[in-house]
């Protein structure tokens, strides 16, 4: 029997429920790719800062696991160029603070000083072209615009998506060729925009009509699925959800922290990366904040200050240091789950709320 829940979407992309999991870097592996997907939503790689080879590994480890569609996401930050040789004029990336090295030498992490790798044109050239070659299904841009690959991408058979958190942005990978824009609101985790999720959507709608849109930023239960459909979104994404799950390849002490937080304990930061991060908040946001400093731009901050610190939470559980990515839909998430029970609770939910709003009248007949 097909779910009242069905959409255009899940045509397009050829799953069975109208739900993706965010491409969140660090913790979106194959183990959660392939249990979203196995489930009937669509599961995604979280391929940012993998090396191509990476890439490819995590691509056959999911299709170990699954035969049915999933995608890749990468970024694409505007000011890494991907032609050419610009990557030999990238500045140098300075030093961490010495607050933070101190913060290390309290945690018993060293006083290696090693930068994080960032993201360059020649890495993202890889990632990119490994990713052709295995034909994934889905391609994904967690930021910037994907345009240039999309030719070759379609000549593969390939989906390409694209985030995007205002309407203009949304007009240009459109224009681009995408066939699924993925508008994220103010509400998200992780990188995030200015403009919040309900005022976003319709916006985004009306500008790229025809091209469908998904809605992503603060949705983790059944009734934020249904709202975004109501508000013209063919499908959903939903990052912090996923997140708190068995299979999310992060320390259990960052996803019990999702299942303990309330709004007051969510905010943004530049200091993880230089680009606008809604994460929980903890002694490095606090210390960072007071220290005044100006954050470098994206990916050299991210570089500055170094690879233990991005990881110290989601690898070691060290919560007072790591970044901790987290929507404002983090407050309604009060338990760690398997990736397949959040699909089906996800669908059982919307699908009750569903004929309270619309009695006996599918969504695909909208």
């Amino acid at each position: 029997m097909t779910s009242p829940l069905r959409t255009p979407l899940c045509d397009l992309l050829g799953i069975e429920y109208p739900i993706m999991q965010a491409g969140m870097g660090l913790i979106a592996r194959s183990d959660l790719c392939a249990a979203v997907s196995n489930a009937g939503g669509l599961g995604v790689i979280g391929a940012s800062g993998l090396s191509g080879e990476e890439v490819r590994d995590e691509i056959r480890r999911v299709r170990d696991k699954t035969d049915r569609p999933f995608a890749v996401d990468i970024i694409l930050p505007m000011n890494v160029p991907v032609a050419g040789d610009a990557d030999a004029t990238m500045p140098p990336v300075p030093p961490p603070p010495a607050w933070l090295v101190e913060m290390w030498r309290e945690h018993g992490l060293g006083e290696d000083m090693t930068p994080a790798m960032r993201v360059t044109g020649k890495l993202i050239r890889a990632q990119v072209a490994v990713i052709l070659e295995e034909r994934v299904p889905i391609f994904v841009s967690g930021l910037g615009d994907p345009s240039w690959l999309v030719p070759d991408a379609h000549a593969q058979g390939m989906k390409v998506m694209a985030l995007v958190g205002t309407p203009r942005a949304a007009q240009r990978v459109a224009r681009g060729g995408a066939d699924v824009v993925i508008a994220q609101g103010y509400d998200g985790g992780g990188h995030t925009g200015r403009v919040g999720t309900f005022s976003l959507i319709p916006q985004v709608v009306d500008a790229v009509a025809p091209t469908p849109v998904a809605a992503a930023g603060g949705i983790v239960d059944g009734r934020g699925v249904v709202a975004a459909l109501a508000l013209g979104a063919v499908g959903v994404w939903l990052g912090t959800r996923f997140a708190a799950t068995d299979e999310a390849r992060s320390h259990p002490a960052y996803k019990q922290r999702i299942a303990e937080v309330g709004p007051d304990d969510i905010i943004i930061t530049k200091g993880y990366s230089g680009k606008t991060c809604r994460v929980i908040r903890n002694r490095f946001t606090e210390t960072w904040e007071k220290s005044g400093e100006e954050a470098l731009p994206m990916p050299l901050q991210g570089a500055r200050i170094g690879k233990k610190t991005h990881g110290a939470a989601r690898e070691l559980g060290i919560t007072e240091l790591g970044s901790m990515p987290a929507g404002q839909g983090a407050g309604l998430i009060r338990a760690v789950l398997p990736a397949g029970e959040v699909v089906r609770r996800l669908v059982a939910e919307a699908e009750a709320v569903l004929p309270r709003l619309a009695p006996g009248r599918p969504l695909a007949a909208r």
